[in-house]
């Protein structure tokens, strides 16, 4: 799952991105309203959240929500920010916010209500995901593998939810790209195909599952 943050105090924005990626997000963050709109409007297809400030530089965050959904752009959206009243909650709800948070936050609410919000994006995503004898629980992190529980890095699991929540299609290496690592990497590395090689090594010792690779074209996780 790939977060966006949209927050001109840039240490506050590097913090939320660290804690997101240890926790197994990919996250990017931009600095100013209208740069932050651009990229969503650009680009809103790469993003499983959104996480927006409301007092930025340049375009204020009730303006960019409103935007958004203008655009019929459906991207849950968590509104952050020190304005505590509750004409400014209801203003940026009215916008199209889904969820709103007043600073200073504890992080772990934060990834709680960033967990709630990517469980009911365009349609209501399960929080355990069965495919063949896998079983993916997104609560507790933990996969199951007839029973038996399998260990994966942050971005193995990441890999394995994206196929999971796809399954039986061919997904390309740019798809898995947008959607587990952030802005900055390099799409062109080899970092996806080292981590399917060790996905597949970890989880595909089953007849009934299988992580194939398409070539020339991407990778399906096919029952």
């Amino acid at each position: 799952m790939r977060i966006l943050i949209i927050e001109d105090e840039e240490k506050l924005a590097k913090a939320i991105k660290i804690g997101l990626e240890k926790s197994g997000y990919a996250a990017d963050y931009v600095t100013d309203g209208e740069m932050g709109e651009r990229r969503v409007l650009m680009s809103h297809g790469d993003y499983d959240l959104i996480i927006l400030d409301l007092m930025l530089p340049k375009k204020d965050g009730f303006e960019i929500c409103k935007a958004i959904r203008e655009q019929n752009i459906v991207t849950p959206i968590l509104v952050l920010t020190a304005r505590p009243s509750i004409d400014d909650k209801t203003t940026a709800l009215d916008c199209g916010a889904d969820d709103y948070l007043v600073k200073p936050f504890d992080f772990k609410e934060l990834l709680a209500r960033v967990r709630a919000l990517l469980r009911r994006p365009k349609k209501t995503l399960p929080v355990i995901l069965k495919l063949g004898k896998l079983t993916l629980n997104l609560s507790n992190r933990q996969v199951l593998l007839s029973d038996q529980e399998i260990k994966l890095t942050l971005k193995e699991f990441s890999l394995l939810e994206y196929f999971m929540r796809n399954p039986n299609r061919v997904i390309n290496r740019e798809e898995l790209h947008d959607h587990i690592w952030d802005f900055a990497d390099d799409s062109f590395s080899n970092v996806i195909d080292v981590h399917i090689k060790n996905l597949r090594k970890k989880v595909m010792n089953t007849n009934d599952t299988a992580l194939e690779t398409i070539h020339g074209v991407g990778y399906r996780l096919k029952e």
